[in-house]
């Protein structure tokens, strides 16, 4: 099979490093890619977003597969065109991407099938959205309604915090047209999952669960960025608990989806919470997180392509999933100042070095390279995936191969993971 995957970050490198491992492969490319990438597949100069062109390539070089792995062209629409055209497409349309794209859309599907039990409003107009914080009072959380690349969502924990995120969203426009709307939720308590599932719209198929650390700081402080590391599995959720969230909140999404003309195929990822009364859902997003699919792609001993291919097809109901007893834990390495302004060109030595372990993987995000030298290119530039027999095992694993890796302001946190590995306080 010809297969294009497209995207340029640590979640495809992932995607691509196990594509390319399939028998069924031909030949891989990935528009843009990156440098880890490059690798395994020939790169090509398109931008993710940029429709018409990866319309084209598609179109032009016998494509079998396109896999899309960012969401913002999923949810502009890029599925849809290439379907339009006879393609085979691994990922939502942008109707059923709308999952991810208006958090509006979300919960009102969750409230008219009774998948939720919080409260929460939609609002166009910036000061009844301060009037509504004023009469509920804080915590509360304030969500710009569309795509805001992940950073449209403000846990405040006082009424002026929750005032200024709406005048971020809606009177300054930092998301732009995404603040177009604003939601504010009920601010709810307890520890954090990730459940993702294959589906194509009819059969839904749980991976295995991660849990993430949004704060650059340790300890969980500071702001949050898209993501510093990550395990699997998860001490919090047994096979139990997560066939609980599957079956009560997932699968029915799923089935609402369909009923409602927009049925969901690909990969859905629900971000949930583990409250005393029960798991909730905090956010769905429409495609593989970064860097939880870090952890569980690793994990999966089924050949991925042939997984994405029947999921695409709308035959899921033939594929049984098998996964790897190892515990898998991913650190991310960034740039100094990231989640804000930071530099590039700074160049990476030991990377070789690193994966010298045949259990650890380096999987490239910001990455460029340059006359066989690796250099940063984005604020998080590598995720350095450990296997092992438990997290102690997994998280030794990836610190000793990060202690390998040198660049110039080069960040890491040293507590990823301090929920399951031993040595760490209750924190």
């Amino acid at each position: 099979m010809n297969v294009f995957l497209v995207g340029g970050g640590g979640r495809e490198h992932t995607l691509a490093d196990a594509i390319s491992r399939s028998p069924f492969l031909t030949s891989l490319y990935c528009a843009p890619g990156n440098a880890g990438i490059a690798q395994v597949a020939e790169c090509v100069d398109i931008g993710a977003e940029d429709l018409d062109d990866l319309h084209i390539f598609a179109a032009e070089n016998d494509i079998d597969l396109t896999v899309i792995g960012p969401e913002r062209p999923l949810i502009r629409g890029l599925a849809d065109r290439l379907r339009a055209d006879g393609m085979l497409v691994y990922g939502p349309s942008a109707a059923a991407a709308r999952l991810e794209g208006s958090k509006a859309f979300t919960n009102e599907i969750l409230e008219n099938c009774n998948l939720t039990s919080k409260s929460f409003v939609v609002l166009d107009d910036p000061d009844e959205a301060k009037s509504y914080i004023r009469e509920h009072g804080a915590p509360i959380v304030v969500k710009a309604d569309g795509d805001a690349f992940g950073k449209g969502v403000k846990v405040c924990s006082s009424v002026g915090e929750a005032e200024d995120a709406v005048d971020a969203i809606m009177v300054r426009r930092d998301f732009g047209a995404a603040g177009d709307r604003v939601v504010i939720e009920e601010c709810l308590f307890g520890e954090e999952c990730t459940i993702k599932v294959f589906t194509d719209g009819t059969t839904v198929l749980p991976m295995v669960p991660s849990q993430d650390h949004k704060r650059i700081g340790e300890g969980d402080t500071g702001p949050n960025t898209g993501g510093m590391g990550c395990y699997s599995p998860v001490p919090a959720v047994d096979d139990a608990l997560q066939e609980r969230i599957v079956n009560t909140i997932v699968a029915p999404t799923v089935e609402a989806m369909a009923e409602e003309g927009s049925a969901y195929s690909g990969t859905l990822y629900a971000g949930c919470i583990l409250t005393d009364d029960g798991p909730e859902l905090i956010e769905y997003n429409c495609r593989f997180g970064d860097p939880e699919t870090q952890v569980v792609i690793p994990r999966l001993e089924t050949d991925l392509l042939e997984v994405l291919v029947a999921t695409a097809q709308g035959n899921l109901d033939s594929i049984e999933l098998s996964w790897s007893d190892r515990a898998a834990a991913c650190v991310v390495v960034a740039s100094e100042g990231y989640p804000g302004s930071y530099e590039k060109g700074k160049k990476i030595t030991g990377l070789d070095e690193a994966e010298a372990d045949e259990l650890v993987k380096v999987y490239h995000a910001g990455t460029a390279v340059e006359d066989g030298q690796y250099y940063t290119a984005g604020g998080r530039v590598l995720g350095v995936t450990g296997l092992g027999s438990d997290y102690d095992d997994a998280f030794d694993r990836a610190y000793a191969a990060i202690e390998k890796i040198h660049f110039e302001g080069m960040y890491c946190r040293a507590d990823i993971g301090w929920r399951a590995r031993s040595g760490f306080d209750d924190r």
